[in-house]
């Protein structure tokens, strides 16, 4: 009776420990675990877990098993080219642990993100953005013949951006870049923006480094600012890469490089 005990309490411990292993390659055994760690990783990219994938990820680890039992029998592994390959996936592999490990434990919150969705509003106060048209050539003088036949209604604006603008994006709509707060623009065509009215037009022409602009301010208005549900990933994002690049600094400083 003893004997027929103990043969049940060693099957009840062996049964679990052989279900364990899903396949073995040569001798080496591919645990569940290794294939509930893979399938875990799928799914966290995107994939949905089902008996499917599992029966595919388990063909994967076996054939990845095979493969890489014939490198190393055929001192593959032993290559410096390999090594140094193998010692970058490394490195690159325990890089992202450590950052995705940092936001783990520094997590940006809601009340992060509200505090600076306030801050962006706040420095948008009282800032205007404009619908701006603009003729871009490569010569100043064609610049001025170009203000000079606008003013004389010899053409319009428009039509002159579609026929004579180098910019293509603009020039086939007519000059139209869209709304803008003049920040978007270089500092020459900023300047020459902030001071233009309403449905005015630069006398002379404006000097960047594309070339040659015209400028025409069709409307201003105050800077939209939109919604914080509306801007929240976008805002949470920005936040967390801060975040990384501060632990970044933060490690460079306090390691002992010469």
């Amino acid at each position: 009776m003893k004997r027929l005990t103990l043969f049940v309490a060693s099957c009840a411990i062996a049964l679990p420990v052989y279900a364990q292993n899903i396949a073995t390659v040569n001798g080496k055994a591919i645990t569940q675990k290794q294939l509930d760690d893979f399938v875990a990783l799928l799914v966290e990219q995107g994939a949905q877990d089902s008996p499917q994938l599992r029966e595919r990820v388990k063909q994967e680890m076996i054939g990845r098993t095979v493969a890489v039992q014939a490198a190393e029998k055929a001192g593959i592994d032993k290559q410096a080219a390999v090594k140094q390959e193998i010692e970058l996936a490394r490195q690159g592999i325990l890089v992202r642990a450590l950052m995705a490990d940092h936001l783990k434990k520094h997590p940006v919150t809601d009340a992060d993100i509200e505090k600076e969705y306030n801050e962006i509003k706040k420095s948008q106060e009282g800032r205007q953005e404009f619908k701006v048209r603009h003729i871009l050539v490569q010569e100043e003088q064609a610049a001025k013949d170009l203000i000079a036949a606008i003013k004389s209604k010899k053409t319009t604006f428009e039509a002159a951006a579609k026929k004579d603008s180098i910019d293509p994006g603009s020039g086939a709509n007519g000059g139209d870049l869209g709304w803008a707060p003049s920040s978007n623009y270089v500092p020459e065509f900023a300047q020459a923006v902030e001071k233009l009215k309403k449905g005015q037009m630069t006398d002379e022409p404006v000097k960047s480094q594309f070339g040659w602009h015209v400028i025409q301010v069709d409307d201003s208005r105050p800077v939209s600012i939109p919604a914080l549900d509306d801007v929240k990933p976008q805002i949470e994002e920005m936040l967390r890469q801060d975040r990384l690049v501060q632990f970044q600094q933060d490690m460079m400083k306090s390691a002992d490089i010469k």
